[in-house]
């Protein structure tokens, strides 16, 4: 990585502003934290700045309140589990910025944690308002950015408190950028990409970039219609992506790469309803009636056998509807395949990230990236907005 890290100065004794993406899953009944994930991620920061008493106000979002303050949506319960994760006392600020909050950090001491309430609630935050950056901006002296998830947006927390501040990564944006970093250098091969999820759309460029490092490419979930369609088989009510010409033109493209791309040879598939009934069909027989809904147990095996030769594999995307158990196994067999094999496996962030800690395999990857939409920009070729305002090495 090019950019300066923590390392890189001296944050003794000072004020320092780090951007974490503490934006965690919550239970919609009890609103409780369901994975905790995203805050153990930035404990080496947090606990590099402690050890070398600097005084840390962490800011994250959590979900979408649209610039309005949401209860549910408070980061108070955030600071209660960091609190309990790094065993020292963590005080919560009742607002991001403001002169009460000020004063809450002019009253830090070194190695104090204050972790300010959700930026989100302000509309400024999303929009990159100056005089909102600024007014966060002086609540540090350094600016630390640790929030590789958030790091494609132009947000004010992320980009715009750069131009007041001096900005450096910490050690987790650090880790992703060079673990994904190897993944577009040097992967050993064979090398799998195993793409699922809805939209075609959004992994074209990603495909595009690594087609001529990969080996295979296996797709499934929602997608896999899409790639179906184009091969001229019927999906019946399966959703597509509206530019069915994306699939056609992967499919070319790869060939031209001498990429094979693996698609679903069976499938689960259901009517429309809570209580409709699900059944495996082949990929020619999917009815008019019915969508798919997951892969199947043929498919299963196949991906597990391409899998098992690859050197490196990264996977973004379930393989199914995997919220409903009957439509998780393809998803949660990807997993545990992918899991047991010899080999340097990512996993690309978001809802896939979700599905590996909550099987607890996420110990059993080489990386689990804690960004989805980051990651996938990044694997793109594309330039991460919040990594490039960071102070260059030389």
């Amino acid at each position: 990585m090019d950019k300066k890290t923590i390392r890189d100065i001296d944050v003794s004794g000072k004020r320092v502003l780090i951007r974490v993406d503490f934006n965690v899953p919550l239970d919609e009944k009890s609103g409780n934290i369901t994975d905790d994930s995203r805050i153990k991620a930035a404990v080496p920061t947090i606990d590099y700045l402690l050890d070398h008493d600097a005084k840390l106000v962490l800011c994250s979002h959590m979900g979408r309140p649209k610039g309005h303050i949401v209860p549910g949506l408070s980061l108070k319960m955030v600071a209660e589990r960091l609190a309990r994760i790094l065993r020292q006392p963590v005080d919560f600020a009742p607002d991001c910025i403001g002169p009460e909050v000020k004063d809450m950090v002019d009253r830090m001491k070194n190695a104090d944690v204050l972790v300010l309430e959700n930026l989100r609630f302000h509309p400024e935050e999303e929009k990159n308002d100056p005089a909102f950056a600024r007014a966060l901006a002086e609540l540090g002296e350094i600016y630390v950015d640790d929030a590789f998830g958030t790091a494609h947006r132009s947000h004010a927390s992320i980009v715009g408190v750069a131009k007041y501040l001096p900005s450096v990564a910490g050690l987790l944006l650090e880790k992703e950028i060079n673990s994904l970093g190897k993944v577009l250098l040097d992967p050993v091969r064979p090398f799998g990409l195993l793409l699922g999820g809805a939209k075609v759309s959004d992994k074209v460029a990603l495909i595009e970039n690594i087609l001529p490092r990969v080996d295979f490419i296996i797709i499934g979930g929602g997608m896999a219609a899409t790639f179906l369609k184009a091969k001229g088989h019927e999906v019946g009510l399966s959703l597509l992506d509206p530019n069915i010409e994306i699939a056609s033109y992967l499919i070319e493209k790869a060939e031209k790469h001498n990429v094979k791309i693996y698609l679903p040879e069976d499938l689960v598939v259901a009517g429309i309803g809570s209580d409709a009934n699900w059944e495996t069909v082949s990929v020619k027989n999917i009815a008019a009636d019915k969508r798919i809904m997951d892969i199947g147990a043929l498919t299963i095996s196949r991906f597990t056998r391409i899998l098992e030769r690859c050197k490196t594999v990264f996977w973004n995307g379930p393989m199914g509807i995997y919220e409903i158990s009957q439509f998780a196994e393809g998803t949660r067999a990807m997993a545990r395949i992918i899991s047991s094999i010899n080999a340097t496996t990512i996993i690309g962030g978001g809802s896939t990230a979700e599905i590996v800690t909550a099987m607890n395999l996420n110990g059993r990857m080489t990386f689990v990236s804690t960004g989805g939409g980051a990651a996938l920009k990044f694997l793109s070729g594309e330039t991460l907005a919040g990594v490039e305002v960071l102070l260059d090495k030389n």
